[in-house]
């Protein structure tokens, strides 16, 4: 039971009341120039960044159903975001062995 101290809070009058009559004058509503200038927060501060973009894509069904059996618990987006990153990998060295090759053969 609360002392006489304790504040008593009627939560059925805070889940009734309308949140748009209640005015916050702690957070104003942006305008459309403010709401232009909004940059997200890991460039206004980098040391919270996650170091990923969220993006929307578009995959085959057989491609999404596959990569969520294969992942199991770890989540698929990881799994298709290794795999993306073993792709970029393999081109880079790929293409530094055509280079490699192609000085062999045409020495300058």
């Amino acid at each position: 039971m609360p002392s006489d101290s304790t504040p008593t809070i009627d939560w059925a009058a805070v889940e009734a009341a309308p949140l748009a009559d209640s005015i916050d004058e702690d957070s104003p509503e942006l305008t459309p120039a403010e709401a232009a200038q909004l940059r997200p927060l890991g460039d206004v501060l980098p040391m919270l960044s996650t170091g990923k973009t969220r993006i929307t894509i578009k995959l085959d069904d057989a491609v999404l159903h596959a990569y969520k059996a294969r992942a199991g618990g770890r989540g698929y987006q990881t799994l298709i975001n290794e795999t993306l990153r073993r792709g970029l990998q393999a081109d880079a060295v790929k293409e530094a062995l055509r280079e490699v090759i192609r000085e062999e053969l045409h020495p300058i």
